[in-house]
């Protein structure tokens, strides 16, 4: 008797919902996404009990006649793809044929479609059906399940908490709702309406209906394009950072997506705009050719590959780099717009329209053409922070041995000392690591550095690096360098413990693989030990010579960790405060 049999396709469902049907948003992922590739303009999500109990997706898309609406539920059967070049020109989000026969072979499934004509009423339970009627000519599909699990109790046990299950759906319906914004979407759970779009395909809009104004007011959007790529979403200000990376929404060719390399390139765009530990909340779509992308690598077809992503990586960081270096402005102390209260449509579309005519007069929707490791030459001049070139403050004290306070005509400002001059020694720091011509300067008494064996081998790779630096560094017997000389923007009196960071930090694992990313680290490392500490005096005159220096930063907003420098209490604030203004 031979050992391999067939499986029965019952059984082949269940194990394939195991992969297809993870929780309760998978399923809601799967019905979504097919009435989007039908078209519809409206789609409506009921949950019940976090999806436990219910999950129920009615759409105005294009629906099914009697024949397609059973062979939906077949293995395999697919109106997306029927040959093997499809699979390199995919432009829909389903294409596997799996995932309607998978939900119902662990639950109860009740469908209604119609095209148009008369429509269909089917009824599965664990894969096998039940009825199969006719029913009303509403066009477009509902999909109810209901017990889902009921015949897989292990997969029912590891189902999490009804608060849980439908956080992880109306994450997911935020996301479809922002990757489709000229969709309306309603997410309502028992009987209360959580999730609502308008389906007005303005994404700004729709990024007020998800997250609200006090998000949507401070994005900045970003469009650029190059050979293979094409930008366009909003990006915040580093001043409404989260601590995940939950809210870096990326889609490619219309698709939600993970990919830890357009993540990292996003991450890397904000580099010394923000702490390491926060994150920016992110809307970007990207739009290439469908054969750069490889989305048949995982059954929720979320996780893609992507061609020439060095390319994409380089569009990406400079495109949002731009955007956040235009907008930076000194961050105000007061809100201004009140999270709780409801704002009326045409106030959001006035944003929206204030958004464009800014990017449109500021940006002038610059288009990128990019070629790896060549910089964009023809890019326009802007001028650098033109709002703190005005500013002419005068220092009249320090709170807490740490904030300089200044003012001027227009209100009073706070200033950290340590990160103001931080960002100065920083940018002063970066400005010599890229000086063609280096000047060094000998040591008296030349510094030895022993190292273990591994660390000896990591930093002997970036010792070409190190002497382009400036530094004079050459093996001196067994796992030990010798440094004899050091370029001269090292701090005087620092000098043995600067290079000694700058040697941890290679061992730390910075590699010279990145330039620009080791310089920048070396520069803001040194940046740091170089500045003045909190609760540390500075003469008048030192106060006065630091908010110059300030003023002529590139960057003064902030330090190169992302905290801010410099804070405004305008007049009016300060009138509200004191009840001088009453409005």
């Amino acid at each position: 008797m031979t050992k391999i049999k067939v499986m029965d396709e019952t059984l082949a469902n269940k194990i394939a919902a195991g992969e297809v049907v993870e929780k309760c948003s998978s399923i809601v992922k799967e019905l979504v996404e097919n009435s989007i590739d039908a078209h519809a303009k409206s789609i409506i999500i009921n949950l019940e009990e976090g999806g436990k109990k219910l999950i129920e997706v009615i759409d105005d898309g294009d629906g099914m006649n009697k024949e397609d609406a059973i062979l939906a539920f077949q293995r395999h059967a697919t109106s997306k793809i029927y040959k093997d070049d499809d699979l390199f020109f995919i432009d829909t989000l389903g294409f596997r044929g799996e995932a309607l026969p998978s939900i119902a072979s662990v639950s109860k499934t009740d469908l209604r479609t119609s095209d148009g004509g008369v429509g269909t009423h089917i009824i599965i339970e664990g894969g096998k059906l039940l009825e199969n009627t006719p029913s009303d000519s509403r066009k477009g599909t509902s999909v109810k399940i209901t017990n889902l699990f009921y015949n897989t109790p292990a997969r029912l046990k590891y189902l999490k908490s009804d608060q849980s299950e439908l956080a992880s759906c109306v994450s997911f319906v935020e996301r479809l709702a922002l990757s489709h914004p000229e969709i309306a979407f309603n997410l309502n759970h028992g009987g209360s309406l959580v999730v609502k779009t308008s389906g007005s395909n303005d994404l700004l809009k729709t990024i007020h209906e998800i997250y609200g104004l006090q998000v949507s007011s401070r994005m900045l959007e970003v469009r650029a394009t190059s050979d293979d790529f094409d930008l366009y979403g909003y990006v915040c200000k580093p001043e409404i950072l989260k601590s995940n990376r939950n809210h870096m929404i990326v889609i490619v060719n219309d698709r939600i997506v993970r990919n830890m390399d357009i993540n990292r390139a996003i991450n890397d765009a904000y580099y010394t705009y923000k702490p390491d530990i926060k994150y920016p909340i992110v809307v970007l779509k990207i739009t290439t050719d469908p054969t750069l992308v490889d989305v048949n690598i995982h059954p929720t077809k979320q996780d893609i590959k992507l061609s020439k992503m060095d390319v994409l990586y380089d569009l990406i960081v400079t495109t949002i780099k731009k955007a956040l270096y235009q907008a930076l402005l000194v961050p105000d102390a007061i809100e201004r717009i009140p999270v709780s209260n409801p704002v009326k449509t045409e106030v959001v579309e006035n944003i929206v329209k204030e958004r464009e005519e800014e990017y449109n007069k500021d940006m002038t929707q610059t288009t990128f053409d990019f070629v790896r490791g060549e910089e964009d030459t023809q890019e326009e001049e802007t001028v650098v922070n033109p709002e703190m070139k005005k500013l002419k403050l005068y220092p009249v004290g320090v709170a807490h041995g740490t904030y300089i306070i200044a003012e001027d005509e227009t209100g009073i400002y706070l200033i950290d000392q340590h990160a103001a001059q931080e960002r100065v020694n920083y940018e002063r720091n970066m400005r010599a690591l890229k000086a063609k011509e280096v000047h060094t300067t000998e040591l008296l008494f030349p510094i030895t550095i022993e190292l273990s064996g591994s660390e000896f081998l990591t930093v002997k790779k970036e010792v070409p690096h190190l002497q382009e630096l400036g530094f004079d560094i050459e093996e001196f017997g067994m796992n030990t360098f010798v440094i004899k000389a050091h370029p001269t923007w090292l701090r005087e009196g620092y000098e043995e413990e600067s290079i000694r960071r700058i040697i941890d930090l290679i061992v730390g694992g910075i590699s010279h693989i990145d330039p620009v990313k080791f310089n920048e680290s070396i520069a803001i490392t040194l940046a740091c030990k170089m500045s003045i500490k909190a609760n540390m005096h500075i003469s008048h005159e030192a106060q006065e010579e630091l908010l110059n220096e300030l003023c002529a930063c590139d960057n003064p907003y902030n330090c190169p960790h992302g905290r801010p420098t410099i804070i405004k209490f305008s007049i009016y604030d300060l009138e509200r405060m004191f009840k001088r203004s009453m409005n």
